[in-house]
């Protein structure tokens, strides 16, 4: 897909207003793709929410964006209904990206003083941060709205296959979430349609900032990391680029790591002295 090709088509960016979403949104739009921007902003926020679509503009892009619950039924029959009178008819939308980052952060089992996860907390944890994407996908698709050759991707981390603490909730919808695209790469292979998890590495998010003990997860990943560095959303957005170039649909159902090796590496001592020789 190429610029000129892609100005006939939308991406629908599921959190566009900050992080992972933000910076896709900002780079798909430079690609040439229109940009449909699910987001979930308080007026406090809502002028960096202006900042992206001015520069959405700035690069000849079309932008529609939807301050709503994007794992609201209601609200999302709705943006649907808006998009089928948009598309004339006509499959769209090009790509979809899941990056919804809200969830309860709460141990399964509590300390003294702690309160535990609920069972209403799973539940909404694992409907906004995973089944959400197989609801957005049905619809996509029933309402011919889906373009052959789509790309699909959601955004996961590696506390999907690890322990992290009170993460328990997020972990698992990352786990189901991982699940949901290999199932839908494997149903929507008809239509050439690739779904592909993304596990980018530490990276410091407004969401990141929320879990319990996340300074020590950006002092160790920036230890860990081959690059000595953290992942940025700008590093994601432009794998997901890469990915949305033709011949990027044979890529499909497997989690692609965009985080620069850091998930590979199990030791911390990046940059310290090595005693080379073995002895056997």
């Amino acid at each position: 897909m190429d610029a000129n090709d892609n100005k006939n088509f939308w991406a629908v960016i599921l959190g566009a207003s900050s992080g992972f979403g933000e910076a896709t949104s900002l780079k798909l739009a430079e690609d040439g793709f229109n940009i449909v921007g699910i987001h979930l902003d308080r007026q406090a926020t809502m002028s960096n929410v202006d900042r992206i679509l001015s520069h959405i503009k700035s690069t000849g892009s079309k932008s529609l964006f939807f301050n709503v619950n994007a794992a609201d039924d209601i609200k999302r029959k709705e943006i649907i209904s808006e998009l089928t009178k948009l598309s004339n008819g006509k499959p769209i939308i090009k790509v979809l990206m899941h990056s919804l980052a809200f969830g309860s952060l709460k141990p399964f089992i509590p300390q003294p003083g702690e309160q535990p996860l609920t069972k209403p907390q799973m539940e909404m944890t694992m409907d906004v941060m995973a089944n959400s994407l197989v609801y957005w996908a049905q619809d996509l698709v029933m309402n011919n709205l889906l373009a052959n050759k789509a790309r699909i991707f959601a955004m996961t981390s590696s506390g999907g296959h690890s322990a992290i603490p009170a993460y328990g909730a997020v972990s698992a919808a990352k786990a189901a979430l991982e699940s949901h695209c290999r199932q839908l790469s494997s149903e929507l292979g008809f239509m050439e349609v690739s779904v592909n998890p993304i596990m980018a590495g530490v990276t410091d998010t407004p969401a990141l900032r929320k879990i319990p003990g996340n300074i020590s997860m950006i002092e160790v990943a920036r230890r860990k990391n081959p690059r000595s560095r953290l992942t940025t959303p700008q590093d994601v957005a432009k794998v997901i680029s890469l990915l949305c170039k033709e011949g990027g649909e044979w890529i499909s159902g497997g989690l692609i790591h965009a985080d620069g090796g850091e998930d590979v590496v199990n030791f911390i001592g990046q940059g310290e002295p090595q005693d080379k020789s073995i002895n056997i």
